[in-house]
């Protein structure tokens, strides 16, 4: 009788196989789609100018979701980096308008103020053992009303009256502007091409170098990964430090690319930043965080997003477009794998 009610192997390899092709490359066939769709409906769709210009608005958000793909390696989570890349912008802001400070010190001092949030939130995860949402949640809060305070508030543009009545006289340096505004042979944005070449050392790190592979050992199992010696705590502090100095990195191509230190600039980015780094388990079947998926997420909601808006689909449903793709990356993750088993 068990051998009647046992599925017969002619019929479930074949469905098991399309369902192993499903998992792996799903969300890619469904980027695939989306192109092909957007193409036929709109033919300025894929012109270069337009493709892009996808790229540039996605390589902030990337740059943020791969700073989150590392604390996610070592099995933790970053809340504070949409506040770190809005605290970057603003330092940078601040010290080339009020200080009348070069570009070279806005960006040593936006980076050093990042590292300091990284530091903070490690020593409040590794000594203090508060949880890690409840970590980068509190020093997110703290950091967003930690940056209002020098300008009451108020958003940094050239020629802006101070609470205390002064009038800046500083400006942003045509080599900061070009950071973010710039193209390479006149075709390539730049921001596209640092976000590119930071997501390839990302990959080689966590793929490639011993560190990276203890950062996967102990996101995996940590107490077993301190067993085999390895310095746990460390290396998650690492890990938040890195992902504070991505998330800074993303602040100056933001303040480069708007050329004002704008208060709200950050709101948002956190969200779509760790959409990008979990529909990034779903891409090629990786099931953890990894570099290329946490890209290729993040390029499939800006193509979403970006054809939409040329379809001039409304601007309240890119949420609920954001929400189903997480949705779908989830399935393909998580609800198809357990079938698959």
């Amino acid at each position: 009788m068990s051998d009647s009610l046992s599925p017969s192997p002619t019929v479930s390899a074949p469905f098991q196989r399309w369902l192993d092709i499903l998992i792996r490359y799903g969300l890619l066939l469904v980027l695939a789609v989306i192109v092909i769709v957007f193409s036929v409906a709109e033919p300025a769709f894929m012109r270069v100018n337009n493709l892009f210009l996808i790229l540039q608005s996605v390589s902030i958000v990337a740059l943020l979701a791969l700073g989150v793909t590392l604390t996610m390696a070592v099995g933790g989570l970053d809340l504070s980096i949409g506040a770190v890349a809005a605290m970057s912008l603003m330092i940078a802001s601040y010290v080339m308008v009020v200080l009348e400070w070069d570009a070279l010190s806005a960006i040593v001092i936006s980076l050093a103020g990042g590292a300091l949030v990284g530091l903070l939130n490690g020593w409040l995860i590794v000594k203090l053992r508060i949880p890690d949402i409840l970590a980068t949640l509190g020093s997110m809060f703290l950091i967003i009303g930690v940056q209002l305070i020098p300008t009451g508030g108020r958003s940094i543009a050239v020629g802006m009256t101070l609470p205390n009545g002064r009038e800046t006289e500083g400006e942003f340096s045509a080599l900061f502007l070009a950071i973010g505004r710039g193209r390479l042979w006149d075709t390539v944005p730049i921001p596209v091409l640092i976000t590119a070449l930071v997501a390839l050392a990302v990959w080689l790190f966590l793929e490639r170098t011993r560190i990276g592979r203890l950062f996967y050992a102990i996101g995996g199992n940590e107490q077993a990964a301190r067993l085999a010696g390895a310095p746990v705590q460390r290396y998650k502090l690492l890990a938040y430090v890195l992902s504070a100095l991505l998330a800074s990195a993303g602040g100056l191509l933001l303040a480069a690319r708007l050329g004002r230190g704008d208060v709200s600039s950050g709101n948002g980015l956190v969200l779509d930043a760790l959409g990008a780094a979990l529909i990034g388990f779903a891409v090629l079947g990786a099931k953890k965080p990894n570099a290329f998926g946490t890209l290729a997420g993040a390029l499939l909601v800006a193509t979403l997003l970006n054809g939409l808006s040329m379809l001039n689909a409304p601007y309240y449903a890119q949420d609920f477009v954001k929400g189903l793709v997480l949705v779908l990356a989830l399935i393909f993750t998580f609800g198809l794998a357990h079938r698959a088993r």
